[in-house]
């Protein structure tokens, strides 16, 4: 059995994580109008004619003034679709030069994203893309999500990226449309075709965070080095970067996925909220 240590990474303990993630939930969910979650709330479906009896408040006076008859407005609940999200939990997330690693960072992110949305009504789940068996059906319990987030806070840091199997795994067990979350450095070099059918059925969106150390190694030259996670050797420049973040949005943006690059020596939570604002996260329901 491996032994689990608390991430070196994560200077935080358990009762100011608490506080770090509800502040982002509330963060993403300040507001009705501002919100990025739009919760179940009411459809309009269609006006028929008034009966004595109907609350005057959905009196449809547009429809009404026109026909010369009163007519009321008829709604109904949407279905929100449930939302999945797929953490990066490979060794190479924990390799940092800032105070928050990639992977605390996307331990945090995962879990103000997914109380965020249980807020607004929407069952969120949770799969483990690293070596070890995280799978987490989607559910509305706030404690379910806060059991797992504290168990994702610790780490060997031997783990191997698993996040195109992954991928691969849970897309037969998706019996509905799902928004689906990536929280990942991308190191997997297979993880494009997975994600790439995954958002064929569903919607997709990757949060891609990187460090400042993997853009270059000042002074290194030409390199020879091994992935953390999965032990292949590579050869590196200390002028290139490592991960192409271009490449990757316009590979994943050319098939519909949504991709947000979040280098972690930047500030991440406002440009986080902005992204999924303005992508409509959270609106998402059955078509």
């Amino acid at each position: 059995m491996r032994r689990q240590v608390k991430l070196s990474q994560d200077p935080v303990d358990a009762r100011q994580f608490e506080v770090a993630v509800r502040h982002l939930a509330n963060s993403l969910n300040f507001g009705q109008e501002e919100s990025v979650f739009h919760g179940a709330g009411l459809e309009y479906a269609q006006s028929r004619l008034y009966v004595p009896g109907d609350p005057v408040k959905f009196i449809d006076w547009k429809v009404s003034a026109r026909v010369g008859k009163l007519f009321i407005k008829e709604f109904q609940e949407p279905k929100q679709i449930p939302l999945y999200l797929l953490l990066d939990t490979s060794a190479s997330m924990c390799l940092s030069s800032q105070p928050l690693s990639k992977y605390a960072w996307a331990v945090q992110i995962a879990t103000g994203i997914a109380l965020a949305a249980q807020a607004n009504v929407t069952p969120v789940g949770l799969l483990g893309c690293g070596a070890r068996e995280l799978h987490v059906r989607p559910t509305l319990s706030r404690n379910v999500v806060m059991e797992w987030s504290h168990q994702l806070r610790h780490h060997d840091f031997l783990e191997e990226t698993s996040l195109a199997h992954r991928a691969r795994e849970v897309a037969p067990s998706l019996k509905r449309r799902t928004m689906i979350i990536v929280l990942s450095d991308l190191h997997d070099p297979d993880a494009f075709p997975a994600l790439q059918v995954l958002s064929q059925e569903h919607d997709c969106i990757v949060l891609h965070l990187q460090d400042p150390a993997e853009l270059r190694v000042k002074g290194a030259g030409i390199f020879r080095g091994v992935e953390a996670e999965s032990g292949r050797a590579f050869v590196g420049h200390g002028r290139r970067m490592w991960v192409d973040a271009e490449g990757w949005k316009s590979e994943l943006t050319r098939f519909g996925i949504d991709y947000l690059h979040l280098p972690t020596d930047e500030p991440i939570l406002g440009k986080l909220r902005h992204f999924l604002k303005r992508h409509g996260f959270g609106a998402g329901r059955e078509r």
